[in-house]
Parts: structure tokens; sequence; C-alpha cells
């Protein structure tokens, strides 16, 4: 609890969520517009008030007041990113300002009102200063507190120092924003705010508990805490102007090692580290280029060079490439290069191995990784990410190398201590693979390189995936982070173990039985004969030693152009392999190989 309260300048913006849907989302607040949370109306535009239109209200019967009433649900997201100009303007004018909520911010009145000439002064600066940068409306109450400051803002009054108790008695207790609260206190016949503060503080305390005796400082004109000031964010971007433009790569790469031990002292300066880099680029003919490179460990000076100087390499280079996987060479030089710090955090976040780095292998492979995406783009080196899905061919995704790698959908929870590889741990698995430099040798001539996690690489290389270079092996590694929460698994998922080659497409297949008939599998999964003799493509017939299934998959029958049916079989052939099959339309298929 504080002493006395400071005096303090409030700024209101009348229905902020109206506005701020206007703003983001382009919704009219001329007209009668409703933002619903929990089907209740929690903010009206005017037109909708004067049409009968109050919060509090069911959806049904606010838009049975207004037929025309355009609902908008309730995004604290929303209100408070269309907020964050309105705070920046009013700190161009005063420093020190606390966001109460989206649509209200304050700030302690002395300084504002000494260098402006007083608080009305001050007031009227900063409502102008808001009306001009952001065109939105708002209106500023001044008071001994936030919570008096907050009230005199409805109708933009400046309580003079020492009237905030006087303001606030005649005020009815549902001012204090307790509905509970104050509809208990008029069944005892407390009505006023100064009512209310007349009760002793015990007496309060011992009735309503201490959300009641906190009310009864408000009160009082009270506050129960300083203002909690922010700090604006620190710029650390970094900006460098070339009067001539620069279209080789070396002179790129000098001015590329300048500015980026420019951004390191800047967040050295501040304490800080950055796990993510924006690299953007002006050219003469007003060519705007931009890049996100990510990392896992500290960007060290050398680290930011790099990542710059292979960016501006690939961008000057050009190319045609394969595919289109090489980006066309800007028609003219650059003239202004920025690099923008992105992921702060402190610097004694990131800490070192126990022994020293975390390992010259893994550097080498980020360093490669990173060298192929400066040069052929972010969707040249892949990383294999598991998820959920009813077939194996369903449970990888393919990211970019150094994005975040979450499955697209979820999947069954890990193993006990086992996890899905990091891209530092996908990093060690390249190196430990055959190399960096076969990796990268291959993926410059391909345009593409993988990294794959388990059997997800092997799935690649077993089917022959001509112009690609893949390196994978021991995507999962033990300790770390878990995902929290079980996962329930999919219906129709295969049951473990997976298989060791899953192909990008599936072979065509040929089944018969012990009399040579094609084997059938009818609507009601019941199998005309015993699978015997499986022939690959124009392979000669295999026999087949044991057979397990069908398993049904009966997808997205909702949806007629999306729908697929099929069953699963598991076999084992006299050769010692062991397939997936698939039988859809009439078709056998191969899915995936088996160890």
């Amino acid at each position: 609890m504080t002493g006395t309260p400071v005096r303090t300048l409030l700024l209101w913006c009348p229905d902020w969520p109206v506005l701020a849907a206007e703003i983001v989302d382009g919704v009219p607040a001329t007209g009668p517009v409703a933002v619903l949370h929990a089907n209740r109306v929690v903010s009206c535009s005017a037109p909708a008030r004067a049409a009968g239109v109050r919060r509090g209200l069911r959806r049904r019967e606010a838009q049975g007041r207004c037929p025309t009433l355009t609902v908008v649900d309730h995004d604290p997201g929303r209100d408070a990113r269309a907020f964050e100009p309105v705070v920046a303007a009013v700190e161009e004018v005063a420093a020190g300002v606390e966001v109460v909520r989206p649509g209200v911010c304050a700030l302690a009145a002395r300084g504002p009102a000494r260098y402006l000439g007083g608080e009305e002064a001050a007031a009227e600066r900063i409502v102008e200063q808001v009306a001009e940068s952001c065109a939105v409306e708002s209106q500023i109450g001044i008071a001994d507190g936030v919570f008096a400051a907050g009230l005199a803002a409805r109708t933009g009054q400046v309580v003079p120092p020492g009237g905030t108790p006087g303001f606030l008695a005649g005020l009815p207790v549902e001012a204090i924003g307790r509905p509970a609260l104050a509809d208990l206190l008029r069944r005892l016949g407390v009505r006023t705010l100064g009512d209310f503060a007349a009760l002793p503080a015990g007496d309060v305390l011992a009735r309503f508990g201490f959300d009641g005796a906190l009310a009864h400082r408000l009160a009082a004109g009270h506050d129960h805490r300083p203002l909690a000031v922010r700090q604006p964010p620190v710029d650390l971007t970094v900006t460098a102007h070339h009067d001539e433009p620069l279209d080789r790569v070396d002179a790129a790469a000098f001015a590329a090692r300048m500015l980026a031990e420019r951004l390191h002292d800047r967040l050295a300066g501040h304490g800080l580290a950055c796990t993510r880099l924006g690299i953007e680029a002006v050219t003469a003919h007003g060519q705007e280029l931009h890049r996100v490179w990510r990392h896992d460990g500290l960007l060290t000076a050398a680290a930011i060079a790099d990542r710059v100087r292979w960016q501006l390499d690939g961008w000057l280079s050009g190319g045609t490439g394969r595919a289109g996987a090489r980006p066309a060479r800007p028609t003219a030089g650059i003239i202004r290069l920025r690099l923008v710090p992105d992921g702060l955090l402190s610097r004694g976040g990131l800490q070192p191995g126990l022994w020293g780095e975390v390992g010259e292998e893994r550097d080498r492979a980020h360093r490669a990784l990173s060298r192929v995406q400066g040069i052929l783009g972010p969707e040249a080196v892949v990383t294999a990410v598991l998820g959920g899905g009813r077939s194996p061919a369903d449970q990888t995704r393919l990211v970019p190398w150094g994005d975040e790698r979450l499955p697209a959908r979820p999947g069954p929870p890990p193993l006990p201590g086992v996890t899905e590889a990091e891209p530092g741990a996908a990093g060690r698995a390249v190196a430990q693979s055959g190399g960096v430099g076969r990796a990268v040798a291959q993926s410059a001539g391909a345009g593409r390189a993988v990294t794959g996690a388990g059997g997800v690489g092997r799935a690649v290389t077993g089917a022959g995936g001509a112009g690609q270079a893949v390196t994978g092996a021991g995507g999962a590694r033990r300790g770390g982070p878990r995902r929290p929460g079980p996962v329930p698994p999919w219906p129709g998922r295969l049951p473990p173990p997976a298989p060791a080659v899953v192909l990008p497409v599936p072979l065509t297949a040929t089944v018969h039985d012990a009399t040579g008939e094609p084997v059938l599998v009818s609507a009601r999964l019941v199998v005309s004969a015993a699978p015997a003799r499986l022939a690959v493509g124009g392979t000669a017939p295999t026999e087949i030693v044991g057979w397990t299934g069908p398993w049904p998959v009966d997808e997205r029958w909702w949806a007629p152009a999306e729908a697929r049916r099929r069953a699963r079989f598991q076999v084992c052939l006299a050769d010692g392999a062991a397939l997936l099959l698939a039988v859809e339309a009439g078709r056998w298929l191969v899915e995936a190989i088996y160890d």
C-alpha cells in the first residue's frame, strides 16, 4: 500500500475495442457495432447505444434491439496491438507511461505539467498529439491516483490537488467497478463512494475480505500501488547508406563486416544477444530484399558478419538455378543495408558447454548449411519434423533449416526421455553421417539438401530421390525438454514399429493368391483369398511367407473431392523383406519398407 497518491494524468479512448476492430479489421465504427465475449456485449459504438444496446446484454437481445448491429468477437491481442501506436504517441510528449489496459494509459502529471505550462495545457497537448498521430479521439482526467483519474477521464475533468476524496464522495458505488460488491452495498444502504469510505476499515475487512478492503481504500482516494511505468523499447537496428551502389561481393563483404561490428557493439552495450537476424537491403532501383537468419547459439560479431556476407553473396551472385531455386540477381547495386536483431535475450541466457564450446563439428555443419541457404535460399536446406497422421508419409513435414521445428499437427507423445531433434542436434547428425563437405557439394549440384530425423532421412535415399542430397540418421536425442501433456494417438494410425523407408511415390504392385488369381478386398474389408505372391512393378513375383491386415482408412468422407478410402497390409517376403502395402480403388501399392 502507498501513502500519498501520485498526481496522475490518465488518457482514456472511449469504446476502444470497437476502434481496435476498425483499425485492425476495417469494421466501420461509425455504424452500430458491438464487441462480444462469452455471448455478452463488452463494448459498443455510439450508434449502437443510441439504438438501446448496452454492456452486458446477450447477443440475441442486442440484435433484437438493433437488427443492423455488426457483431465482432472480443480479441485482447487485437486491442493491445492497435493501442501500441497511441502509447508511442503519448511517449513522444511525456515519458514514464503505464498501460493500464488497452485503451487506457496513465503517467505522472508533474513532469508534463512543468514543461508544458500546467496540467490543463499538458492534457490538451497530449490529446492533440494522439489525434494528429493516430486519428484517435481521447479524453484525459487528472486527479490524485490512477483510480480517481480514470473516473475523471470519463468527463474530462481536472480534479484540484487534494480534492480527490470530495470528487469521489458523490459518485455511486457502481463506480468502484465491482458489480457484486456494489449490489451488496446498495442492499445494505451504502449508495455512494463517500458512504463506503466512511465505514471503519477494520469492519470492511472483516465483512468483505481483502478485495472489499482494497475497494474501500480506492473509495477513500488512496491508490494501492504506484505507477508501473514501461520502458520504451530501444532501437537496436543499424543502417548503412552507400552513395556508390554495392554490386561486387568483395565490397559488400567489407560493408557487412563493419555493420556487423556496429550491431554487436550496440547489443553488447545493453547486455543483450540475438538469436535471429533480419537482413534488409534496398537497391538503387528501389527493390527491397529481406531475409531472416536463425541460430540456436550466441550470434557473435563474426557470426553476424558471416551471415550478412553469405546473404549478400547469395543476392549479388543471383542466377536462375534449378527449378528456380536461386533468386534472380538484383537489377542494381545495394544502396542501403539494415540489420534488425530479433529474439533478444540476456547474454547470460546463452552459455557455452561444460567443457567449452558446443563442438567443432556442429559449428562446421551450421556454417555449411547456412552457406547453402544463403546461396540457394531458405528452402534449399530442410529438416524433417515428425507429427501426427495415419500413414508414415503424413507424419513427416519438411521445414527450412533453422526454422521452428514444430509439427503441423499434433502426434503421439514422445518416448520417455526422447524429444525431436533440435537444430543443433540435427547439425551434429549432418557431421556424423558423412561429413559436411560432402553434404554441401551434393546439395550445390542438386539444389536441395535434406537433414532428416531417423527413418525419414533414409526414406528419401531409399526412394532414390534424384537430385537430392540427404543426410539423416539419429534425428532424436536423449535428454532436454519434453513436450508438455499427453497427446492422444491418431485413429487409424499404424502401430509400431515405424517403417525405415517411406517412398515419396508409392510403387505399383500386384498381389496373387496360391492359384494365381488377383487378391481383392471388398468394401466390407473381406479379402478374397490369402496373399501368396507379390510382384513390384515389372520384377519377378516373390513368395509371401506372412501377412497381416487389413487396416481400413476412410478419410474426409464428408468432402467428396478430398475423400480417400484404402486398406493397408503388412507382408513378409521369402527374401526377408517386409513391406507396407495399401490397396486403393482396386490397385495395390507399396508405401513403405521395414528394416
